[in-house]
C-alpha cells in the first residue's frame, strides 16, 4: 500500500490516519508546553469539512484555533493556533492496538508551524509527531 507522503506547508506531512475525533469546538484542554499557558478553549479546527449544523471536532495532530483560558496574563485573550498531541477518546491504529491518554493536550504554534515554546510536557502520540515534524523534534516521550 502506497502513501502519499507530499510536504505541502513547512513542517507538515499531509497523511493522516483516521482517528476517532473526541473533541469538539468550546472544549477546555490543557497546555502541554511552556509558554505561560495553561487552560485553552477550542474556537475552530483548521481544515475541518462537515455537514450543515454539524459542530467540528477535532483529534490528535489536528490544528485548531484556540484562546487562552488560564495562564500568563499577556496570552490571554488571544486567538491563537496550536496542534493537538493527546486526547482522553480511545482510537484504534491499524496494528489493533487501541490508544487513550490521561487528559487533552495541545502545544501552541506560529502560523507557519514553528513551535511557540521550547519543550513539550508530558507524551505527545505518534500520529500528532509523524504529522509535525517540529513537535516530533521537540517531545521527550513518543507513545
Amino acid at each position: 500500500m502506497s502513501r502519499s507522503r507530499a510536504v505541502s506547508a513547512k513542517g507538515v506531512i499531509e497523511y493522516r490516519p483516521h482517528v476517532a475525533r473526541g473533541l469538539p469546538v468550546g472544549s477546555i484542554i490543557n497546555c502541554a508546553d511552556n509558554t505561560g499557558a495553561k487552560k485553552l478553549r477550542i474556537i475552530n479546527v483548521v481544515g475541518y469539512k462537515s455537514r450543515l449544523r454539524r459542530t467540528p471536532s477535532a483529534c490528535v495532530g489536528d490544528k485548531v484555533i484556540i484562546s487562552v483560558k488560564r495562564g500568563n496574563p499577556n496570552l490571554r485573550k488571544q486567538v491563537l493556533e496550536a496542534i493537538i498531541v493527546r486526547q482522553r477518546k480511545p482510537y484504534r491504529r491499524r496494528n489493533g492496538v487501541w490508544v487513550q491518554f490521561e487528559d487533552n493536550a495541545a502545544v501552541i504554534v506560529t502560523p507557519e508551524g514553528e513551535l511557540r515554546g521550547s519543550e513539550i510536557k508530558g507524551t505527545v502520540a505518534k500520529e500528532a509527531a509523524e504529522r509535525w515534524p517540529r513537535i516530533a523534534g521537540a517531545a521527550s516521550i513518543i507513545l
